[in-house]
């Protein structure tokens, strides 16, 4: 039997908000910290995960917000109004997989975001376990068409 050598996903950001992985199957891996951390953290983790999909061509990013906090009012205005539309216009994001939190607020707190982005070309699934979340990504083009 033979085995596939695989990678390992390389850290190339990290901050009190999350680590961000460029993953060799061709995604950014986002993982949300269970830290105290602030709007320019937010600000700062996006970024990166935009400046990601840049560099490598990718339009695919998992999102694993089990031990996020809620985005504040702030934050969920300037992921919905401002960094959504430049990722996807500017960053060629396309496929968001978001394991999401067992917690409530945090849920509908990203909902109010994935309702503002429903206009762009961008299609967002909710998973329970990151398998499934990174199943379901794997089954997507790596870049925007």
């Amino acid at each position: 039997m033979k085995y596939a050598v695989q990678s390992s996903p390389v850290l190339y950001f990290e901050n009190a908000a999350g680590k961000l992985f460029e993953d060799p199957a061709g995604f950014i891996r986002a993982t949300w910290s269970g830290n105290t951390y602030g709007f320019s953290d937010v600000q700062g983790l996006f970024t990166h995960m935009m400046q990601g999909l840049q560099r490598r061509r990718w339009g695919r990013i998992l999102v694993n917000q089990q031990a996020m906090r809620p985005f504040t009012s702030q934050e969920q205005q300037w992921i919905a109004e401002q960094w959504l539309p430049q990722a996807v216009a500017v960053g060629g994001y396309r496929y968001g997989a978001v394991v999401v939190s067992p917690e409530v607020m945090v849920r509908l707190a990203t909902a109010y975001i994935t309702t503002q982005s429903q206009s762009l070309a961008l299609t967002y699934r909710s998973f329970d376990s990151e398998a499934a979340a990174q199943a379901w990504l794997l089954q997507q083009p790596i870049a925007a068409a």
